[in-house]
């Protein structure tokens, strides 16, 4: 990508082409899957009826494709909130109204164990990327229909499954209480955990609260799937769950198609239970 440029206050090509992510308003889908890791993306079109490559620049991986019917596409956002930030400030630009992160989590609470996935409610701010867009007292929120759908998909799938408040850091290690290169370390770093633990809160990752704020900001819908691969408490670590994350953020992105087709049947803007028994 070079040259052409419309301006440094608007660094996009011709025809809306955005410098990050290298899409234009012709190559997105109005649902989109947010993984961070870009290996991730390949995992998720696999379980795709068709998928087509259409984007790849730095870590933004873009697919374009069909789930049961469903027209949706999958981009990679890199590690931590400020690349998920571009990712979906560039991605709404382009039309994108729907965002769901899926990734990796470490848990704090005992009940929940590797393998198992959490959906997040709504997310503790101590990332700095979305302080760059609001003040640090907005809520980091999940779209209620994002969560019901992700809910119904875990359901459906038979999956082990956690539902409530996630915290995103942008440091992996001394922001979530893990000691830095040659033991480095804080005291404060020693109540992270014991702290979020104590405020009920399931799990801490890298995205979320930026994902779900700017999409609030953006009025957008968000919400956030992720395999349990950390189990902090009783430090235990394991690549597990990712499939069951990906096939339910599939599953409900298949699930929003469905309630939107009957929100403009009913000429809703909202949906509730109430209108599966019309």
């Amino acid at each position: 990508m070079s040259g052409g440029f419309r301006s440094a206050e608007r660094p996009e090509l011709p025809g809306g082409v955005q410098y990050h992510v290298g899409l234009g308003p012709g190559d997105v889908r109005r649902y989109a899957l947010l993984p961070g890791d870009v290996e991730r993306v390949e995992k998720i079109v696999r379980e795709w009826d068709e998928s087509r490559l259409v984007a790849k620049h730095r870590e933004y991986v873009t697919y374009v494709g069909k789930y049961r019917g469903v027209e949706l596409m999958v981009t990679s956002t890199g590690i931590g909130g400020p690349a998920a930030a571009i990712a979906v400030d560039e991605l709404a630009r382009l039309g994108v109204d729907t965002f769901i992160r899926v990734g990796s989590t470490g848990a704090i609470q005992p009940e929940v164990e590797l393998g198992d996935i959490v959906i997040t409610l709504g997310a503790v701010r101590l990332d700095g990327a979305s302080s760059q867009y609001v003040r640090p007292e907005y809520p980091a929120v999940a779209h209620p229909e994002v969560v019901m759908a992700l809910i119904e998909a875990a359901e459906t799938l038979g999956y082990r499954y956690h539902v409530g408040i996630t915290a995103s850091t942008d440091s992996f290690y001394t922001g979530q209480g893990r000691r830095g290169c040659g033991g480095y370390w804080q005291s404060w770093m020693e109540n992270i955990v014991p702290d979020l633990r104590a405020a009920r809160v399931v799990n801490i990752e890298m995205e979320a609260a930026t994902i779900l704020t700017l999409a609030s900001l953006f009025g957008k819908r968000a919400g956030a799937v992720c395999a349990v691969y950390a189990q902090r408490l009783r430090d235990e670590f394991k690549i597990a769950g990712e499939l069951e994350a990906i096939r339910t953020a599939n599953e409900a992105i298949k699930i929003l198609s469905e309630w939107d087709s009957i929100k403009e049947e009913e000429n809703k803007p909202y949906f509730y239970p109430g209108l599966l028994r019309r």
